[in-house]
């Protein structure tokens, strides 16, 4: 594998995991620009993003969709504004030739993304990328090349828009990622639903199971190998873990014969909890998956469900009627007394620890209308990012700075779709499946 030149080369070559992706890095120099994702209103940054330049004949066919992918994630994240190619001055027409930082500061673009992609002897597709910070006319971080195969062209694109993410925001990125969610199709009274998984922005959908048996709340594993779910294929509600590679699944052992549902891994997948119903009582479970042994975490007389870890493994969030109302509970990750921390008006539900630690999403309900939010993991700042007839559902994006979640439009010929919006609540958009969906869990970087 050849390696991008600038000062000093280096010989350090990273194995990405799925589809033979390898990445080599290069040292170079790092610019000023910086995007600062926390402010409240963003101006979205202008971004040249030329076609990559296609280094051999067979290099043509991926150059242009590579360069779409990259463009659209980036674009898509509402914080680059990418300047139509029409309006380019000067073009890139070899990766190795300088850059003419005045054609491009002519047209005002503060960043400029130039790549190029091969075909090696193998079949292999090559791309290689620099980003450059036209302003002090240095680049961005280091140059890279990325390497796979050709099912894997749209990873190579995801991979340059997290690093170009990265650099400018200075967080991680989170495209190169897959969200496994509900397909649904046919009429609201008789919803047939199963599991897929698709990349993160609706491309490559995948089923993994059929519409047989009723599925629900599918969660990622953290290395998102596993998926955890909850199916009626036994008539009542039992907890399934699926193997995404083999695409075979298993129900985890039965407790007493209890109904289980409502399951999520342990951050560091060895374990998972879950709800169980005995009677009229709800509570939340923990099981070893290495052993199966299972200890109770919660025995209040009350509804006791969906819970989630914090990023530390140290604590559960999860929801409780225990006050008399849907509210969000907090308590130790081994059971213990557990500390109220939803304290607006409404029911709260479906609570989700973000990775970064820092806050917990939620769905509230309130006045007839149904919102996604965010408040600390203490309870206080809370703020509602969405409101619709029914938005439920949250799932962090691995940089914990993007929520996905299902919306279904009212009525008995109502959809649910996909949405994803940012912490701050800009952004708002509809991720395109080729059927109704909910239930989103995103997975991990690949």
């Amino acid at each position: 594998m050849s390696m991008i030149r600038t000062a000093t080369l280096t010989c350090l070559a990273v194995v990405l995991l799925g589809l033979g992706l390898f990445a080599t890095p290069a040292i170079a120099q790092s610019g000023p620009l910086r995007i600062d994702i926390t402010e409240g209103v963003i101006e979205p940054i202008p971004v040249a993003i030329p076609s990559f330049v296609a280094e051999s004949a067979a290099g043509q066919q991926w150059a242009s969709q590579i360069t779409q992918v990259v463009s659209d994630d980036l674009t898509g994240t509402g914080l680059f504004r990418a300047i139509p190619r029409d309006a380019h001055i000067s073009g890139i027409t070899s990766f190795a030739s300088p850059v003419q930082f005045a054609d491009w500061k002519a047209i005002n673009a503060q960043a400029l993304i130039t790549g190029a992609v091969d075909v090696d002897a193998s079949g292999r597709i090559i791309v290689k990328f620099r980003v450059w910070d036209v302003f002090a006319g240095t680049e961005l971080g280091e140059g890279m090349q990325f390497a796979g195969t050709a099912e894997g062209w749209r990873r190579m694109g995801h991979k340059v828009a997290d690093q170009v993410y990265s650099r400018v925001t200075g967080e991680g990125g989170y495209f190169d990622s897959r969200v496994v969610f509900v397909s649904e199709t046919g009429p609201k009274d008789n919803r047939q639903k199963r599991l897929a998984v698709m990349d993160y922005d609706g491309a490559n959908v995948q089923y993994l199971t059929s519409s047989a048996s009723l599925v629900l709340a599918p969660r990622f594993s953290p290395s998102g190998d596993r998926v955890l779910y909850t199916s009626y294929e036994s008539g009542s509600p039992r907890v399934y873990m699926l193997n995404v590679g083999s695409v075979s699944a298993q129900p985890l052992p039965a407790q007493g014969g209890a109904m289980s549902f409502a399951p999520r891994f342990s951050r560091d997948g060895r374990a998972l909890l879950y709800s169980a119903t005995n009677g009229s009582n709800t509570d939340i479970f923990r099981m070893d998956l290495a052993s199966g042994g299972t200890s109770q975490l919660t025995s209040a007389p009350s509804i006791e469900t969906a819970p989630s870890y914090s990023p530390d493994g140290s604590q559960i969030v999860f929801e409780s009627d225990r006050s008399g109302s849907q509210q969000l509970y907090v308590m130790p990750a081994s059971g213990g007394e557990a500390q109220r921390i939803s304290f607006g008006e409404g029911r709260y539900g479906t609570p989700v620890w973000s990775p970064r630690g820092d806050l917990i999403a939620f769905t509230k309900q309130n006045a007839g209308r149904f919102h996604i939010g965010v408040m600390r993991t203490d309870g206080s700042e809370e703020r509602l990012l969405t409101a619709s007839f029914l938005d439920e559902g949250p799932t962090w994006a691995p940089n914990g700075r993007v929520i996905m979640f299902s919306r279904e439009t009212q009525g008995a010929g109502g959809t649910s779709s996909l949405y994803s919006v940012d912490v701050s609540g800009r952004n708002l958009r509809r991720v395109p499946t080729p059927e109704g969906a909910s239930d989103p869990s995103w997975g991990p970087l690949q």
